[in-house]
């Protein structure tokens, strides 16, 4: 269970800043929910958007059921404990473990949704949080390895003793799931925000952007900046929003690092990826914060269907060029902006 006050000042800082709507015939509808540990805002306009947004709760109240990880009929509970053996599952199952494995491939391994037992034993999972012992890492890790994870049209099979977590895949592939409803209904102008996942459709009714703020990881309870989106999911992952401080007077979070169990520190605090797909630009933020700083400007660069903004360890902030011209900064923190040609 995350950590209430810091779910809550996560929650604002990434909440959409809103205006009010220029036309006043546009109908609003909203629905505030809290569903996949974390609190919800579901925002529509247009003359089905109540309609929109009763089905888009709904949907959400499905998917959280579906990828969760304790109740005993989801498809990932019942893979965890088919010891084994082969579990048919949903297509909504079968698409994020798709993403989960391009990712995993594309990024080198730093996305790896087999870590659930590593991110258990530290204590994320459930809230009672510990240091585990160095061997009982090392042991775990030896489960760890989402090649063997086999999907094959509808049916899932881990290896024995494997178990699985869609925690950094499932709420982008939520926020997809509300913009098909969105576009569904015709919904031209709409905004969610999972956490810290906002993702929109279109623009504000007035037809000017949607303006998404950046929150400061050294102070989550303020902006680093805002960003300027239509059509886009903005998406962070930073070591801010779930963490615990040992009895060693350190601070641990819960991105880990596959190489070795323990809270990825590889020189960022903060990534926020800007995307098409929420579900990609989901697994991108924390598989970037895995790799790094340098290896994120080098993901982009051979991948560049998506812009980010890195905010490093010592404090400085790095733009990819086709999102620059869109932030605005809130603070003074030294700003880099990364070139696509640019020699690394």
């Amino acid at each position: 269970m995350k950590n209430i006050f810091i779910m809550v000042m996560s929650g604002i800082c990434m909440m959409p800043l809103l205006t009010a709507c220029g036309n006043s015939a546009d109908t609003v509808h909203t629905a505030d929910l809290f569903a996949m540990d974390t609190y919800m805002n579901i925002k529509a306009y247009g003359k089905d958007a109540e309609a929109a947004v009763t089905e888009a709760e709904a949907r959400i109240r499905a998917l959280e059921q579906t990828f969760s990880v304790t109740n005993d009929a989801s498809d990932i509970r019942k893979i965890n404990q088919a010891d084994g053996q082969p579990v048919t599952v949903s297509a909504d199952t079968v698409s994020v473990l798709q993403t989960a494995q391009e990712m995993h491939h594309e990024s080198g391994g730093a996305l790896r949704i087999s870590l659930y037992p590593v991110l258990r034993t530290w204590g994320f999972t459930t809230g009672a949080y510990s240091v585990p012992e160095a061997d009982e890492i090392a042991e775990l890790l030896q489960n760890v390895d989402d090649t063997k994870i086999s999907v094959d049209g509808q049916t899932v099979r881990c290896p024995a003793g494997m178990e699985i977590d869609l925690g950094a895949v499932a709420k982008g592939y939520t926020g997809d799931a509300v913009m098909e409803i969105m576009q569904a209904h015709h919904i031209s102008s709409a905004i969610i925000s999972l956490g810290g996942n906002v993702q929109t459709r279109g623009s504000k009714p007035d037809g000017s952007a949607w303006t998404v703020g950046i929150t400061d990881p050294f102070a989550p309870d303020m902006l680093i900046g805002t960003v300027s989106v239509r059509d886009k999911a903005v998406i962070t992952s930073g070591n801010y929003e779930r963490y615990f401080t040992g009895e060693d007077g350190r601070r641990y979070w819960h991105i880990l690092d596959p190489a070795d169990g323990y809270p990825a520190d590889n020189g960022l605090v903060s990534v926020t990826v800007i995307g098409s797909c929420g579900a990609e630009c989901d697994a991108l933020s924390t598989a970037l914060f895995v790799e790094g700083t340098e290896q994120a400007v080098q993901h982009w660069r051979r991948n560049g269907d998506f812009e980010m903004i890195l905010v490093t360890s010592d404090g400085e902030l790095l733009l990819t060029e086709g999102i620059a011209a869109d932030y605005n900064a809130k603070n003074e923190m030294p700003c880099r902006v990364v070139q696509r040609n640019e020699e690394p």
